[in-house]
């Protein structure tokens, strides 16, 4: 418990503060103190199953909230209990929470403060820490876009400086003049690791320095200290944006989570920071300043307990939590009602990049708060040339050339979902996703199933080989997503649905994988309509039809099935484009199956792992007694893509497709 004996172990520079703000601050951050005493009992007793405490860093979370604005967004780590409490979300929501109730935040999918809540404008972290500095980018993009004068604070650690997210995001949020406040919490341990062993410079505010923000050291333990200083910074933001990194020096007086335990702290620091307690200090300055006395101290304490363990007992009177296999799966996407827009009837023959050009600049129209995000894409154009004059209509605003950062701006674009707004990011080449691996598969992919957040993000991934362009540059690396509950995943092969699906991927809520192949960028021409019109996820598209053999692809596959059977005419054959992957038209696949009974299915991708081996396996259980051979897969080879032309087309699937098409024929 709070011990009231302790006296003032430093300063409070009380400003402007009256009497009844300083009574308000000592209640909110004492809320937060009292809640973690209560909730570390409940651990001992294994009512709960985990808890991470922030004793001995309250001031930092209740201290920035304070000064923001309710309308702000704060992203919070898993300590920063005084957020939500400052915040004033009501305690049964967060007690639920922990205990895994439906009456919490996140229906039992997810743990402690894994989540947001855009009624009190606060986005919780994911376990990866970094991601949601990047986020916030986007939160404080948006907010410099719709001129709301607006800050977004987000925490972290000492020990999330070291990732990668922070530099990008940092550097991202500089380049832009974003209104970020950086909120680094440096308590001297990451788990166990001593800040030596995590950083080899004197202050974590000195990184700033590089890139050009300006930094200030604040003590953390000094409630006064954190409220006022941080109040002061974002009124400035508010009114010049910029980013701000500020270091907060505090201490963390438990372990990293319960079980981790302080043995690896000597005591005489654990001591030195015992005495620098904010919760104590702040209490005993109200009481040597007399503006408290004991009995005071005991009746607000009563108080902010007799609230707790009501809530508590509502939290445990809850029942558990219930659901359904169709509740889970209906909640890993946010419901879209898809809106069929017809083309008219002027179709001028364009090229698959043209289509592509077109249904950005349309959906752009269509959407004013789009934007388009990636290298190179402004003034360039792009470095396959799609965004090009998109600048000149749209304006730097939407059409922004991006830092060499993948990882930050896909973060950027959930920040702008976030906000209310839309984003297309363009990977420059779908090879450099895995820089920004991270975000896309644990952020967007999870974010709505979480806590029902919807990413309404588009990331262009130009894509496949036969362009001589080597293992970094060539890759089809479309499985790694489809196997990812939350993300759709789009492929076409022709102009006309190229342009359409791009058109329903931006208007969907949900993240999209958009492949386009290079390949086909400037060898297929198509008549598609000149006006804006949509086609729908889900559909495969049956370009041939025939009783021999089903043929499945998609992509680039889709012209090497249409030309190896254009010279064996003979072959009557199903022929389907897939056209999305994630959601699959299992329906028109079956459907073949059962007519021809034998299928082969062809894709760029290596054999091992792709697709192909997904729908083959459907197909078995589907449609086993259909069948009159096995089913048939045909992919690259199960190496890198290789550079050279000869090598190249060993690699591809082209000439293997035509042969094993003949031997599934004959058997």
């Amino acid at each position: 418990m709070v011990n009231t004996m302790a006296s003032t172990s430093f300063h409070y520079n009380v400003n402007n503060l009256s009497s009844e703000d300083l009574i308000h601050l000592y209640r909110t951050i004492l809320k937060p103190r009292l809640i973690e005493e209560k909730m570390l009992i409940l651990l001992r007793q294994g009512k709960i199953s985990k808890w991470f405490s922030g004793i001995g860093q309250e001031a930092i979370a209740v201290g920035v909230t304070m000064a923001l604005k309710k309308e702000e967004y704060i992203l919070p780590m898993h300590r920063n209990l005084g957020v939500f409490t400052t915040r004033g979300i009501p305690l049964t929501r967060l007690f639920s929470q922990w205990l895994g109730k439906a009456s919490g935040f996140t229906k039992g999918r997810d743990r402690s403060f894994h989540f947001g809540t855009q009624e009190f404008n606060i986005v919780g972290m994911i376990s990866h820490l970094g991601p949601q500095l990047g986020v916030a980018d986007g939160i404080a993009l948006a907010s410099k876009l719709k001129h709301k004068k607006q800050v977004t604070a987000v925490f972290t650690g000492e020990g999330g400086t070291s990732e990668g997210d922070f530099h990008e995001a940092l550097n991202v949020a500089s380049v832009w003049q974003l209104p970020v406040l950086f909120c680094v919490e440096n308590n001297g341990y990451g788990l166990s690791t001593p800040t030596h062993e995590q950083y080899h410079c004197e202050h974590l505010a000195d990184r700033a320095l590089g890139y050009g923000m300006e930094s200030h050291i604040l003590d953390g333990n000094n409630i006064i200290e954190v409220y006022t200083k941080v109040l002061e910074l974002t009124e400035s933001m508010r009114k010049q944006p910029r980013p701000i990194l500020v270091e907060f020096k505090t201490f963390r007086m438990r372990g990293h989570e319960e079980a981790s335990g302080t043995k690896y702290v000597p005591q005489d620091i654990m001591d030195a920071w015992a005495s620098k307690d904010p919760v104590v200090n702040f209490q005993s300055f109200l009481k040597e300043k007399g503006l408290l006395n004991d009995a005071e101290v005991i009746a607000i304490k009563e108080d902010i307990l007799s609230e707790i363990n009501t809530h508590l007992e509502r939290a445990f009177e809850e029942e558990p939590i219930h659901s359904t296999i169709e509740m889970e799966l209906y909640d890993v996407y946010k419901p879209y009602d898809y809106k069929d827009i017809q083309p008219n009837t002027e179709t001028p023959s364009i090229r698959f990049v043209d289509a592509i050009s077109q249904g950005l600049r349309q959906s752009m129209e269509q959407h004013p708060d789009l934007v388009i995000m990636g290298q190179d894409i402004a003034e360039y154009g792009g470095v396959f040339k799609i965004t090009e004059g998109l600048m000149e209509q749209f304006g730097k605003d939407r059409v922004r050339n991006t830092p060499i950062c993948e990882s930050a701006i896909i973060e950027a674009a959930m920040g702008l979902s976030i906000a209310g707004m839309k984003s297309i990011v363009e990977m420059q080449f779908s090879d450099f996703v895995t820089s920004g691996f991270n975000p896309v598969v644990n952020y967007l992919a999870k974010t709505y199933y979480r806590w029902g957040q919807q990413a309404d993000v588009v990331i262009r991934m130009p894509c496949g080989g036969g362009v001589a362009a080597g293992p970094f540059h060539s890759q089809t690396n479309e499985a790694w997503f489809t196997k990812t509950p939350g993300l759709k995943v789009v492929y076409p092969a022709f102009p006309y649905d190229a342009k359409g699906l791009l058109a329903t991927a931006v208007n969907d809520p949900n993240p999209v994988l958009f492949f386009e192949h290079k390949g086909l960028y400037r060898t297929i021409r198509q008549e598609v309509p000149q006006d804006y019109y949509t086609l729908p996820f889900g559909q495969a598209s049956m370009l041939k039809e025939g009783h021999e053999v089903t043929v499945i692809a998609y992509g680039a596959a889709v012209h090497w099935a249409l030309e190896t059977l254009d010279r064996h005419n003979h072959i009557s054959a199903d022929v389907i484009d897939l056209r999305t992957l994630q959601p699959l038209d299992s329906a028109t696949i079956f459907s073949s199956v059962r007519k021809t009974g034998k299928v082969i299915i062809l894709h760029e991708d290596s054999l091992f792992g792709g697709i192909a081996s997904e729908i083959s396996a459907m197909i078995m259980e589907d449609c086993f007694e259909y069948l009159d051979a096995p089913v048939k897969r045909v992919g690259s080879l199960e190496t890198p893509i290789p550079f050279a032309g000869p090598l190249e087309d060993q690699y591809l699937p082209k000439q293997r497709f035509e042969e094993e098409l003949k031997l599934l024929l004959q058997y």
